[in-house]
């Protein structure tokens, strides 16, 4: 040891700059009397895998929590005693161990908050049950009590009687008596998991420590490893994201063990990247529905289930802005508007507008969701604002505020009175879905019955009222021979706000290959769109169809004319981008696609605020 602290300084100030950067890792830790402790080859481990570990006590207060969890890129969760199986409704087992209150509700919160924002997770033991326990599994208090389903036979299976279920008890030993590093029993790897990328293997052999294991691992995990007994021995995500469990301690097995802390660190480093990049660039979702909601009492100020939008989701998934549609169903034919909305609902949370809900109409509809949304504007306006131009939203963005960006979804809104395109341009309105399932008065509809053959003689004049008054037209739900007449009656680019690829899902309201040339030949821009229905039949649609319909417009299009608009509260949602907390790992798969800044930056929204621009200019 050289005890010159200058040479030391030195050996830092000698280039720059003055060190390379290393994710950085939270570590959970023990507590035992009155300290919080960490076996160092947690940390280890971490630096030898090129992160930086910070510990982190076991306080479960939000702030503390919050504050933590702005700063990492990681998160570990390490082993240690039994959780209390009161917080999974559950009395003691008389084979529970020890229990240690003081970790288990920091640890708890502090899973699901960093699940919220998509950072990634290594739960290790306890860990794993950590986990598990906070996203909706269950652990079993003791494995030498039974739990474990035996398997029936293909015999039992042929006989039309429903065969017994019989449980087990784990019949190996999980808890050595062995050196903490040495292999003791083997656990089985399923073929295409990540657990079986890292380890290149279908078996393993692990080391062993525990009395308790993840029973059902619940819907957002898994299940990827047993030990031959049927212990589930790991768990990762099901939803595409970057969440392992093991239930082993690979911190004790050197190299071996090392493979799943460079994992998790090389996670981490992508996590990093993806929340630098969302700093640096604007990030617009183009549709969403959620403003039908808001009349009906929901709390965009706070995390609420009942909405896929809210401040805490755009938070936490590095959200700036967002297109927010007035959207109003089509009636069909002998229908009235009013029979189509939730008239009671509306009386219920909005009493002072008794009379002219008796009333509604698709335009007092209308823009009574353009008055909530200035509402829920005004009294969260340090954190959100209405932006009308792309200028507008540059500028919230370097205030830290969220924007929403007002839009129609179905000219229905009009009520066939062109003075109404010059009201709603005045009330900021950016775009107008020219109709929506069903043939309207301006257009017909992909999913309509050809009313009009097209864009109407009242379309047309909708058309170049809105060129005027600078209010983009969005032909998503349009009629193919509609498409092609907004085309050509529009002097500005049209837009398909929340649209997919016919190529990859045979569906009308798809737009062909020929429909994709098209528009971008005359500038404008199709937004692929989150609804499983648009993108991948029969089976659940997944992020990873959703970047296919991008990768495929890019393809035919160019990456100047694409982007993203997700239907969220319209049925857009799928596995992997469920809400606006997930937008963040749609970053994540262009990153590991080897996108560019510049073509991410086009994708999330470049490419429409420059048509916005042009639409906008008079």
């Amino acid at each position: 040891m050289n005890y010159d602290l200058q040479a030391h300084l030195n050996e830092v100030y000698a280039k720059f700059p003055e060190a390379k950067h290393m994710p950085i890792i939270g570590i959970t830790t023990n507590h035992s009397d009155v300290d919080a402790t960490l076996r160092e080859v947690y940390y280890e481990q971490i630096v030898k895998a090129g992160g930086t570990p910070i510990l982190l006590p076991p306080i479960a207060d939000k702030d503390v929590i919050l504050n933590s969890l702005e700063h990492i890129d990681g998160l570990l969760l390490t082993g240690g005693g039994d959780i209390n199986p009161l917080w999974i409704g559950e009395e003691p087992s008389t084979q529970l161990h020890n229990i240690n209150a003081k970790r288990d509700l920091a640890e708890l919160m502090i899973t699901q908050l960093a699940f919220n924002r998509q950072i990634p997770i290594m739960g290790i033991c306890r860990g794993v049950q950590t986990m598990a326990i906070a996203l909706g599994g269950e652990v079993q208090q003791d494995i030498y009590e039974d739990y474990l389903v035996k398997e029936v036979s293909s015999e039992e299976k042929s006989k039309k009687a429903k065969p017994t279920i019989t449980l087990y008890a784990a019949t190996i030993k999980h808890s050595q008596d062995a050196d903490k590093g040495e292999a003791t029993h083997s656990v089985a790897i399923l073929e295409g998991s990540v657990l079986h990328s890292i380890y290149k293997a279908d078996k393993i052999f692990v080391n062993s420590f525990h009395h308790q294991a993840v029973k059902n691992p619940g819907k957002r995990f898994k299940v990827s490893a047993m030990a031959p007994d049927g212990v589930i021995e790991a768990i990762e995500s099901a939803e595409y994201k970057p969440l392992l469990g093991v239930q082993w301690h690979p911190e004790w097995m050197k190299e071996e063990g090392g493979k799943l802390f460079s994992w998790l660190v090389k996670q981490a480093d992508n996590f990093y990247a993806a929340k630098q990049l969302h700093k640096r660039i604007l990030t617009l979702d183009t549709h969403c529905d959620t403003p039908m909601f808001f009349p009906q009492g929901v709390h965009f100020e706070q995390r609420d289930p009942r909405i896929l939008y809210d401040l805490h989701k755009m938070t936490e998934g590095r959200q700036d802005a967002v297109s927010m549609v007035a959207y109003l169903p089509q009636p069909k034919l002998g229908e009235t508007f009013s029979s189509k909305i939730d008239i009671d609902g509306l009386k219920k949370h909005n009493p002072d507008l008794l009379e002219q809900l008796n009333h509604v109409t698709p335009f007092s509809y209308t823009n009574l969701i353009f008055d909530k949304i200035e509402q829920i504007v005004r009294q969260n306006s340090k954190y959100l604002s209405i932006a009308r131009t792309p200028s507008d939203l540059y500028e919230d963005k370097r205030k830290g505020r969220k924007s929403i960006v007002l839009a129609i979804e179905n000219g229905l809104a009009l009520e066939g009175k062109l003075e109404n395109v010059k009201h709603f341009a005045q009330r900021g309105v950016s775009y107008i879905t020219l109709c929506h399932n069903g043939d309207n008065d301006i257009c017909d509809s992909a999913r309509g019955s050809n009313m009009h053959g097209g864009v109407s003689k009242f379309g047309e004049e909708v058309i170049r009222e809105m060129n005027k008054y600078g209010i983009m037209v969005d032909l998503s739900h349009g009629g193919e021979k509609s498409f092609y007449d907004a085309l050509d009656i529009s002097t500005k680019p049209i837009v398909c706000s929340h649209s997919n690829s016919k190529a990859l899902c045979n569906v009308a309201r798809n737009l062909t290959d020929d429909q994709m040339r098209a528009l971008a030949t005359k500038g404008g821009v199709a937004h692929i769109t989150l609804y499983h229905g648009f993108l991948h039949t029969p089976s659940e649609a997944t992020i990873l169809h959703a970047i296919d319909h991008l990768e495929h417009a890019i393809k035919i299009m160019g990456i100047d004319h694409v982007g993203i608009g997700t239907d969220f509260d319209g049925d857009g949602t799928v596995c992997g981008l469920a809400d606006a907390s997930e937008m963040i790992n749609f970053t994540l798969h262009l990153l590991q696609r080897k996108y560019s800044e510049r073509d991410i930056e086009k994708i999330w929204g470049g490419n429409w605020l420059r048509v916005m621009a042009q639409v906008q200019q008079r």
